[in-house]
């Protein structure tokens, strides 16, 4: 079984693993476990400390919180592998053998989020242009310019890309990150699942700066071609806490947009362990999420294809099925309608598992867009509907960066004005509603001129 170790080193380590003028090894760092292979391919990964209001408790993410990377609060992840043979039991036997280890995690694998195949397109995405106003949008001026945006997949292919657009793509290839032994260069993947993001993300933001994060194309024993571990994702986020830290203050803008997630607790500890993923805000991910929202990006993630009408296979949790990340109280988590308003059968339904209150909101998917899966196949799953609902925060923050607007605002903004759906308000099919790009531009020059 793979894990995500916690370690509390030296301080002079801790500094050598934050600072991007030093080098850090494995070695140096964890010099040996017992049972455990460690993973010499896996750079050691400094997780921020959390730091909560006066008697706020740490682990907590329904408050605000601070994070410090200071040598002498910050801790350290490597990864490794363990016996299958009894992994609970053995885990609990590291801290008491090693006082340096402050933690045992599970890292699951995270997988991406087609939709039920066979189903024709409804629609194309010159429809969701219509929807979101994008004409709009770019009147005012608010078309990505100047926003950099993440994507976490399989890859970009820009020149698909922008032919199918019928315009120009930007990859920014110094920001972009690849995990140890995947093989291409920024924009330069094969067609795929992290392409149709890219498109899709770009429809509301045509002049955003693609960070091409091909996280799903790491290898892994036994795995395909279109899944990873979560700890290339926990340093994809450590990646991105840098270049969001080398931005100015004032203009800062990262959207991050993440069309993946954990299937199945197979690969997970249990509900309760404190290894355990889905359900634990202690999760170095978990933290890592809500740090990179604290520093000031917009974080969001697909709810998953896990509809009780038309679930994926590899759905397996018994219920509640937005889990982890996805269901983060500092993300946005996105379901899927289609051109007509309607849920997508698969749209994945909540309580979350980390917040209740999810998905949050949903945006269009299942429509004729990027080709990227062949002639006729839509872009679809909530995959689809998470990069279209990043491509809104793109081109609200050429005018909006988080020195003006928190992520926190700006998401309570997205739920407030999307188009309810029900007559109950939040409901557990739609979240909030539908996203509405007219509605919350009005909202936001509201709020600007009472501040006036």
């Amino acid at each position: 079984m793979r894990i995500l170790i916690q370690l509390r080193p030296s301080p002079d380590l801790v500094a050598a693993v934050t600072d991007p003028g030093r080098t850090a090894t494995v070695a140096d760092v964890a010099d040996g476990l017992p049972g455990v292979e460690l993973d010499p391919a896996y750079p050691p990964v400094a997780l921020p400390r959390p730091v909560p209001p006066a008697g706020g408790d740490p682990l907590s993410l329904n408050q605000p919180l601070d994070f410090s990377l200071a040598a002498e609060d910050a801790s350290v992840l490597v990864r490794g592998t363990i016996s299958d043979d009894e992994p609970a039991a053995r885990m609990a036997l590291l801290p008491a053998l090693r006082p340096d280890v402050v933690g045992v995690f599970a890292d699951p694998v995270i997988e991406s989020a087609p939709a039920c195949p066979g189903d024709p397109p409804t629609g194309d995405w010159h429809d969701v242009e219509r929807l979101l106003n994008v004409a709009g949008l770019h009147a005012e001026g608010l078309d990505g310019d100047g926003v950099a945006l993440a994507v976490l997949d399989t890859g970009i292919n820009a020149a698909h890309t922008a032919r199918r657009l019928g315009r120009g793509v930007t990859v920014d290839a110094g920001r972009s990150w690849s995990p140890s032994g995947v093989r291409g260069g920024p924009g330069q993947f094969e067609v795929g699942h992290g392409t149709m993001c890219a498109f899709d993300a770009l429809i509301a933001a045509p002049q955003a700066t693609l960070i091409d994060i091909p996280l799903l194309l790491s290898t892994r024993p036994g795995g395909s071609a279109m899944d990873g571990l979560l700890s290339d994702a926990v340093a994809a986020f450590a990646h991105l806490r840098g270049v969001l830290d080398a931005q100015p203050a004032a203009s800062r803008a990262l959207v991050v947009n993440n069309s993946w997630g954990s299937f199945s607790p197979e690969w997970d500890f249990p509900v309760g362990h404190p290894g355990n993923y889905s359900d634990n805000a202690a999760h170095p991910f978990n933290l890592m999420v809500a740090a990179l929202d604290k520093a000031g990006a917009d974080v969001l993630f697909a709810a998953g294809n896990c509809g009780r009408e038309c679930a994926d296979s590899r759905c397996a949790y018994p219920g509640r099925p937005i889990v982890g990340a996805n269901s983060h109280p500092k993300a946005l988590s996105v379901g899927g309608v289609d051109v007509n308003g309607e849920r997508v059968g698969y749209s994945s339904q909540g309580p979350g598992r980390l917040t209740a209150r999810k998905p949050d909101v949903c945006a269009y998917t299942h429509f004729s867009g990027s080709g990227a899966f062949g002639r006729g196949e839509p872009d679809s799953g909530t995959s689809a509907a998470a990069p279209v609902a990043a491509g809104i925060v793109a081109a609200v923050r050429t005018r909006w960066p988080a020195g003006r607007l928190t992520p926190g605002q700006l998401r309570a903004l997205v739920r407030r004005t999307a188009e309810d759906r029900s007559e109950v308000g939040f409901d557990y099919d739609y979240g909030y509603g539908t996203v509405d790009p007219a509605g919350l531009i009005a909202a936001l020059e509201r709020r600007d001129r009472s501040a006036a």
